[in-house]
């Protein structure tokens, strides 16, 4: 261990969790969207992040003049933190702080602005996981590694959506194809009806600890790194193909940029 490892060690013990969840949060999503494939479901974050946000909200509602707070049913209790109304409550918070005076509401405008940052990149990230089982759900449903990815909502959208994919299609047009050319996953005459994401696109990285790239040789694209000397060094900026740093990239030794 080097005088930066130790220095690194020293800084995360002061660097506060909000902090660090918005890194980690930022970094997910970018990794989400940069990467050809699903990456894992950081749950762990996630509730944290959006146990941060009900209480943001709650601190904003509770903030709010009493003239402006909007009663659903008569029962002042739906602004206690729950759960149940996230959803209601930071709309009440965005109607409520839309048009607020900065000079006389600044602390409200902060909390505001800290809640959307975060709102955006949950949103983002979401997003971009679900474009991807959108893209890709017969190799996702195919795949016991990648199924276990998901979150179970995630799962859930992505088992329902392509039921009801099916059923319209076998409604319009499959009904009229002979049983044994109905599969959406066929792989007659050796060619597979399943799109799969493209492993070896070129993707970005920046090294986190040093990585020798033949231990990610199988990681799915095939390639081969012989008498090429494939090591990345700590702190490296490089541009390889995913293939060869997807092992690397799942294990957090390196991230895409």
């Amino acid at each position: 261990m080097d005088i930066d490892d130790i220095l690194a060690e020293l800084d995360g013990q002061t660097i506060p969790q909000e902090t660090l969840d918005l890194q980690a949060l930022t970094r997910a999503w970018v990794s989400e969207r940069v990467g050809p494939e699903i990456m894992p479901y950081p749950e762990r974050l996630m509730e944290r992040t959006m146990d941060r946000i009900r209480r943001q909200v709650c601190v904003l509602l509770q903030r709010l003049p009493t003239t402006h707070l909007v009663l659903e049913d008569n029962n002042p209790f739906w602004l206690s933190l729950t759960p149940f109304r996230p959803l209601r409550q930071i709309e009440v918070v965005e109607t409520q702080t839309g048009n607020m005076d900065p000079k006389t509401n600044f602390r409200l405008i902060v909390i505001q602005t800290e809640l959307e940052r975060f709102k955006f990149l949950v949103r983002s990230l979401l997003r971009a996981r679900i474009a991807k089982i959108d893209k890709h759900p017969l190799h996702i449903l195919s795949s016991p590694e990648l199924k276990a990815r998901l979150s179970p909502s995630e799962l859930r959208y992505l088992t329902q959506h392509q039921t009801l994919l099916h059923t319209h299609y076998l409604s319009s047009f499959l009904s009229n194809f002979p049983e044994q050319l109905r599969r959406l996953d066929d792989t007659a005459g050796g060619i597979s009806m399943i799109e799969r994401p493209d492993l070896d696109t070129v993707v970005f990285v920046r090294v986190l600890r040093d990585v020798d790239l033949a231990r990610t040789e199988g990681g799915g694209g095939g390639g081969d790194l012989s008498g090429e000397g494939g090591r990345l060094g700590r702190g490296e900026v490089c541009v390889v193909r995913y293939s060869l740093v997807r092992e690397a990239v799942l294990r957090a030794d390196v991230e895409l940029i």
